[in-house]
């Protein structure tokens, strides 16, 4: 009898029976957990070498250590003996071993280094073995001070040496050598143990999973081989069946309520469900032509060949005011008489051709090409907006067959938003301008007012010169210093859409001062006058017209408008009348010098008053600079000033405060290291000195950076090197046009106009300003001073 063995056979046979393949997917199973079981061994003997390995690296971090700690002893030893003894022999000797042990502590801290970097370390023991060799490289070279003043015979300096250096560098150098040790010592246990339980675990670990899992899958096989071959045929049989009729009302009888049982329940429940979705799916069908019919937005697919599909929705020939839509190129249907350039449409059409056809990943690299929105030009002439969506539609490879697009008309939509913006534009604008009291507005608007008209006529009398040269660099200046006021006055009150329009004018007049290429362009310059007129005008409307406030308001205007109280007025005759009628010397000059007083005090203003926009504005200007809120202290010795100079000290303490928060406080960390508060402090005095009025402002900053202001007025060629002047004298070169020692350029110093502009203001009201050093100059170069602004005596009034 012959018997010959078929592979091929042996396989069908195999692949024919359920039964047979779950027992060779048991066999494989079975074959999975035992080659698990031998990895798991060949893993634990891994551990047990890893946990030798551990030792060893531990063992030779130790030893490493200890013969550091051997070799800072000797050290230690060589210098005191050399220090101690008095035989040169025996000193020289001692010299030559600490020589010696030193370049053996190097050779030995170098290889303990490369062995760390080369087997890692934990985050302390790296750090404590930096703070090792920190320590030895601060130790060793106090050793070597005193070995050489032992070597030169200064026992006494060598003794100090030693004692007041040497001792505490290397106690602290031991201190930490012996924490590595006992670190390197502690870690060598800790890995040691946690390897020894990590290898138990997993030994027991595996062990357990292994036959388990033998168990469990034996257990499954035998019962699964059993009990699921005829109901699963069963369900074959019937599966087919109802594949071939596209029968699903049939259903697979359940014989029993067991896994199989439920799974035919479960089979069942599903043919159910495709019958119901069969009709939900036409129902769906019908929903979605009924939709694509009534939607209002437009919608159509892009299929290969950039043609637009027959699918469509009507409301797309609303949208784009045509029936001709099936079967035409979408480049042609939707961008032609567009806003769209040659190149853009030419990206437009690539990316589609793209897309089509290929992988989704292609839509998700070209998506951005796509635009998202166009303005098109329709039959009778008008202009739409329409806003773009594109999505991609995929097979179940995942490869896009068509592009759908989804286009809505929002033409009206953008013309309500920008009518919106305009609204929330003016909206802030009245929140700005109600955030300021009508005095403080009005004398801001007229006194921007005063400025432009100011540089207009600057920018008429200069015309148009010759090749664009420029004026006279003062001219250049002056229109650079009314701008300047506009912003920072602006930027004070919180007017921020009025203050960007001023900046743009501002960079072209310092653009004109700083680069000596720049062309004086008259057109360009009435341009941009013209818009900061126009922004003015803007706020100065709205706040007449929306807001109905007109005029200086209760307090304001009064070198305009002299506003009396009727009863003040009523009481000073009251008092004259009284002293004349009863024919009285002494009361008569009483009550003339009381009325007199009145009638001096009547168009004055309180400095506190005048300032209190500016003061308020501090906060906000110290959060911008990262510093703390100063502390303002004004002491006005019951002297008030004429309102006519209201401007003036609002324009000049705008520049001044400014100055002193951004560069003389320091920033409240800097401060609280040098033991002052964290908050600045800036005081304001006034005085009656000499028939003139003082202001003199100071704060406890760090004052003025002497030598700073001279090499800056010298790399300006302001000055030259051979110039001798006194710090008092170098302080007043700030106040020269153009000057600044700011670092880099901010919204709030550095462009060289401040202190200039101050000086300005000060002096066409006749007075003067200067710097008053208080003391002489710092180590750190910095220098307390004092900001005196003398004014005539007839600005100001001693009240009683």
């Amino acid at each position: 009898m012959s018997f010959k063995f078929n592979f091929s056979n042996f396989i069908a046979r195999i692949s024919a029976s359920i039964a047979n393949r779950l027992a060779l997917g048991f066999g494989t199973v079975l074959t999975l957990l035992i080659v698990v079981a031998l990895i798991s061994g060949v893993g634990l003997l891994g551990i047990s070498s890893q946990l030798t390995q551990i030792a060893e690296v531990n063992n030779t971090k130790i030893n490493y250590a200890n013969k550091l700690m051997k070799d800072i002893n000797q050290l230690s030893v060589s210098i005191r003996n050399s220090v101690i003894f008095t035989d040169i022999k025996m000193v020289d000797a001692e010299i030559q071993l600490f020589n010696e042990t030193k370049v053996k502590y190097t050779q030995t801290q170098s290889e303990m280094d490369k062995f760390l970097q080369a087997h890692g370390t934990t985050p302390s023991e790296a750090a404590l073995w930096k703070e090792v060799t920190a320590l030895g490289q601060g130790a060793i070279p106090k050793m070597d001070v005193a070995l050489k003043l032992g070597a030169e015979g200064d026992n006494v300096s060598a003794t100090r040496e030693l004692t007041e250096s040497v001792e505490p560098k290397e106690r602290e150098w031991r201190t930490k050598v012996v924490e590595l040790i006992e670190l390197q010592e502690r870690l060598s246990g800790e890995g040691v143990a946690y390897a020894k339980a990590y290898r138990s675990r997993t030994l027991w670990t595996t062990l357990f999973l292994v036959f388990s899992s033998l168990g469990l899958g034996s257990f499954i096989a035998w019962r699964i081989t059993h009990s699921v071959t005829r109901p699963i045929a069963q369900m074959q049989t019937m599966m087919s069946e109802i594949a071939s009729s596209q029968d699903f009302s049939r259903r697979v009888p359940v014989e029993r309520m067991d896994e199989i049982g439920m799974s035919i329940v479960a089979f069942n429940a599903m043919i159910a469900k495709i019958q119901e979705s069969s009709q939900q799916l036409k129902q769906k069908t019908a929903d979605i032509q009924a939709m694509m019919h009534y939607i209002p937005q437009g919608i159509l697919t892009v299929t290969d060949g950039k043609k637009v599909h027959q699918e469509f929705s009507a409301y797309l020939e609303t949208i784009l005011e045509t029936k001709d839509i099936a079967g035409r190129d979408v480049m042609e249907l939707v961008f032609a008489d567009s806003n769209l350039n040659a190149e853009i449409l030419s990206q437009v059409e690539a990316a589609i051709s793209s897309i089509i056809g290929e992988d989704v990943m292609n839509f998700d690299f070209n998506a951005h090409l796509l635009v998202s929105e166009v303005e098109k030009k329709m039959p009778d002439g008008q202009i739409k907006i329409l806003d773009l969506s594109w999505s991609p539609m995929t097979n179940h490879e995942d490869t896009v067959v068509r592009l759908m697009l989804c286009a809505r008309d929002v033409t009206e939509l953008k013309a309500l938003a920008a009518a919106a913006g305009q609204q929330k534009r003016e909206l802030d604008i009245i929140g700005q301008i109600l955030a300021i009291t009508q005095e403080k507005f009005s004398g801001f608007i007229d006194g921007s007012v005063a400025f432009l008209a100011e540089n207009k006529k600057i920018i008429d009398a200069v015309g148009v010169p010759a090749n664009g040269a420029l004026p006279d660099a003062e001219v250049v200046t002056e229109l650079f210093r009314n701008m300047h006021t506009i912003k920072g006055n602006a930027r004070t009150y919180g007017l921020l859409h009025l203050t960007n329009v001023v900046h743009e004018a501002e960079q072209s007049y310092d653009d004109l001062r700083k680069n000596t290429d720049a062309v004086w362009d008259q057109e360009k310059l009435l341009s941009e006058l013209s818009r900061a007129s126009a922004a003015v005008e803007e706020y100065s409307h709205i706040n007449k017209v929306k807001l109905g406030r007109s005029g200086p308001g209760r307090r304001a205007g009064v070198e305009k408008y002299l506003m009396v109280q009727k009863q003040d007025i009523q009481d000073a005759l009251v008092v004259m009348d009284d002293a004349v009628r009863g024919n009285d010397f002494t009361q008569l000059l009483q009550a003339h010098r009381q009325v007199y007083k009145m009638l001096e005090m009547l168009g004055t203003v309180r400095i506190k008053d005048a300032l209190e926009g500016i003061v308020e504005s501090l906060p906000s200007l110290a959060k911008e600079l990262a510093k703390e809120p100063p502390e303002i202290t004004i002491d006005d010795r019951n002297i008030v000033l004429r309102t006519q100079i209201a401007d003036l000290l609002k324009n000049v303490f705008m520049h001044l405060y400014r100055n002193s928060l951004d560069h003389g406080i320091e920033s409240g960390p800097a401060r609280v290291a040098k033991g002052k508060k964290p908050a600045g402090h800036i005081r304001l005095e006034l005085s009656l000195v000499d028939e003139r009025v003082l202001l003199i402002l100071r704060d406890d900053g760090r004052g003025l950076t002497v030598q700073r202001i001279k090499q800056k007025a010298l790399e300006s060629g302001l000055i030259t090197a051979d110039q001798q002047m006194a710090a008092q004298e170098i302080a007043q070169l700030i106040f020269l046009p153009g000057f600044s020692t700011a670092e880099k350029l901010t919204e709030v110093s550095g462009r060289g106009v401040g202190m200039d502009a101050v000086q300005n203001f000060v002096k066409r009201e006749g007075g003067l300003i200067e710097l008053r050093l208080l003391s002489s100059v710092s180590e750190d170069g910095y220098c307390p001073f004092e900001t005196v602004i003398s004014l005539p005596g007839k600005l100001a009034v001693q009240a009683a």
